[in-house]
């Protein structure tokens, strides 16, 4: 049980994408059916918002902030003042992540670039400390780095298919509010 819930901890942006998931079928199995098709990408990009940018950058800004040097060593480096300064832009990714929750398409495009800018630049220094450092730490080589790249991806093709779906239907993102 041990190992499963540091498993969990260790690889939160995996495990909070898919809790993202779950709760958008929670939200679904609330819904009346049948399930528009807007009403489906709604579940998934606001889910996606709340728990793989507003709760995942908040546990980062917890982890790099107040136990740093556990989280130096999970990504195989040394212990530096620049992991608060890392800290404190996961919280402001966070609080953007969970006013996007229930946003406007504009709001939600700004809170999935700026991550996305940071999770690819992140992603490219892992795979230089690969190289240069032989650095294969979990932190660093393992989940983390996959997620790095493919959550950014996953949460602008969200938006894309919510802006599509808008779009199909020929409604404003405005006034097309989900009750999800």
């Amino acid at each position: 049980m041990e190992q499963a819930i540091r498993f969990l901890l260790s690889n939160f942006t995996l495990t909070l994408f898919v809790v993202g998931l779950m709760a958008s079928l929670i939200a679904l199995m609330r819904h009346p059916r049948p399930w528009s098709r807007v009403t489906i990408v709604e579940a998934l990009l606001s889910w996606f918002l709340f728990f793989s940018l507003g709760v995942s950058f908040l546990y980062n800004f917890v982890m790099h902030v107040f136990f740093s040097e556990m989280a130096a060593a999970f990504i195989g480096w040394q212990t530096s003042p620049f992991q608060k300064e890392v800290g404190f832009a996961s919280l402001g990714f966070s609080v953007v992540g969970f006013m996007a929750f229930k946003g406007g398409h504009g709001m939600r495009l700004a809170a999935l670039v700026g991550p996305a800018c940071f999770l690819w630049g992140a992603a490219a220094g892992h795979v230089q400390q690969m190289i240069a450092a032989h650095n294969f730490a979990p932190g660093n080589a393992g989940v983390i780095f996959y997620t790095d790249i493919l959550l950014p991806l996953f949460g602008l093709a969200f938006l894309w298919m919510r802006r599509r779906t808008e779009t199909i239907r020929g409604t404003s993102l405005r006034t097309a509010a989900s009750p999800l």
